[in-house]
């Protein structure tokens, strides 16, 4: 897989892997207490460009990690959205995080329809999981837009293992049913 070619297409938005020149909305994203808060929390720049660093080797090191996220439009950096399976992480997950001024817009479901359809059709995943905050009523919205149901409560591995999480998630089966539903 040639990874500096790699992006995905929606119609608002464009998916490719992180780059240098996303750093500072990606540090102002990790700034945000609100944008933060269920994700982790606040971030100051220097563990925000170890984040970045951290997504981009993941690249490397696994052939997948969260995608960052153009809107088209705009031209900007608004967030950062894919798969996700860092050591001692509960499956193999998708998971979306957008910058508050762009919340509303559908941009987290977007970007997480194109790349769980990646995850499953290039990466070969047989399910996909959504770790979510027990009180992020919003991540759970856009879990159920994509299909994906509550499996039960789970723990992410340290430093987060004290703060359970909710399971969300689907098979490949249920996701391609899914979809044929809808067209």
């Amino acid at each position: 897989m040639d990874l500096a070619a790699l992006q995905l297409e929606t119609p608002r938005l464009l998916l490719r892997l992180p780059r240098q020149e996303d750093f500072d909305a990606w540090a102002a994203f990790l700034a945000d207490e609100e944008a933060t808060r269920h994700i982790g929390g606040l971030q100051p720049r220097p563990m925000a460009w170890r984040s970045l660093a951290a997504m981009v080797g993941a690249w490397h090191l696994k052939g997948f990690a969260m995608f960052s996220v153009i809107e088209k439009a705009t031209g900007q950096w608004i967030g950062r959205v894919g798969p996700w399976q860092p050591e001692g992480w509960p499956g193999t997950e998708v998971g979306w995080s957008i910058a508050r001024a762009r919340w509303g817009r559908g941009y987290a479901s977007e970007a997480a329809a194109a790349s769980t359809a990646w995850a499953f059709d290039t990466l070969g995943w047989d399910e996909v999981i959504h770790t979510i905050a027990p009180d992020n009523a919003g991540s759970k919205a856009v879990a159920a837009r994509l299909g994906s149901r509550y499996r039960g409560m789970g723990r992410l591995p340290e430093p987060h293992h004290e703060h359970p999480v909710e399971i969300w998630g689907q098979t490949r089966g249920e996701w391609l049913a899914n979809r044929e539903r809808k067209a």
